[in-house]
């Protein structure tokens, strides 16, 4: 895997954006998949608190449009959630690590889930918040988030907690560790599983995939990637199965520029 900078060392992903097109495919043969928190946007100290500018609204709407429609977005936010953000764009996207994805021709799959388990554990972590300032437990539905970014102190025992309580779910819950956050979800989705479910309907069937994200959540959509011959790429610091790396947010919106520029 190669450090890359933008206007620096440019290395084979940008180079493959702007000097020799022949190593890269066209917006038109690829499938872009997009993490958002990290990846598309710098990370605030609450899930609230992103900023969203008009100038990467655009940005993607414009990489949707010229992929022919192949650009979702991926991640651990609910879907909701994400049209709030990127409002007015409807997009393509997995929400909630793949427990919710709406398609391409906006149809809305959503995984079962285990409601009474994550009620269970939502109490739990509910208590643990109350005793300790700071960490924000955030409902998703489908899934539970307990972040920490407020409060770091807290991690150590808020990480046991989490694997506890996973343990006690009966093999219903696993924990996804991120950055500053422990998530209780559902076995059996990702957000490698929904790469997966994507390249098997139109657009995204047949093309290259093209996946861009930062944190553990990512992984597994890199392995997804990385087995179907694409591109995955690491945002940021940190060890990754991603073939190559850009250095931060302000990257990923310069290579989006020069690939839509394409």
């Amino acid at each position: 895997m190669r450090d890359l900078g933008i206007g620096i060392d440019e290395g084979l992903l940008v180079d493959a954006v702007t000097a020799t097109p022949s190593a890269f495919p066209l917006p038109g043969e690829v499938a872009l998949f997009l993490d958002v928190d990290g990846t598309l946007l710098h990370i605030a100290e609450t899930p609230a608190a992103v900023v969203v500018d008009r100038a990467i609204v655009e940005l993607v709407a414009h990489a949707h449009r010229i992929t022919g429609g192949a650009t979702a977005l991926i991640t651990g936010r609910r879907i909701a959630d994400v049209d709030h953000l990127f409002a007015p764009l409807v997009l393509p996207v997995a929400g909630q690590h793949g427990l919710e994805r709406r398609d391409a021709a906006l149809a809305l799959h959503r995984h079962a889930g285990t409601a009474l388990a994550l009620a269970a554990a939502r109490a739990r972590l509910e208590t643990f918040a109350a005793g300790h300032p700071g960490v924000l437990i955030e409902d998703k539905g489908l899934t539970v988030a307990a972040h920490y970014r407020l409060a770091p102190a807290a991690g150590l025992a808020l990480e046991s907690l989490a694997v506890r309580l996973a343990a006690e779910s009966g093999a219903a819950l696993t924990v996804q560790h991120g950055k500053m956050v422990f998530e209780l979800r559902p076995v059996g989705k990702d957000k490698g599983t929904a790469i997966a479910e994507f390249l098997e309907d139109v657009p995204f069937r047949g093309r290259t995939p093209v996946f861009l994200g930062d944190d553990l959540t990512d992984e597994h959509g890199f392995s997804v990637v990385n087995r179907r011959g694409g591109l995955s790429v690491k945002v940021g610091a940190g060890p990754t199965e991603a073939m190559t790396r850009l250095p931060d947010v302000d990257a990923v919106r310069a290579w989006l520029e020069r690939l839509t520029a394409r």
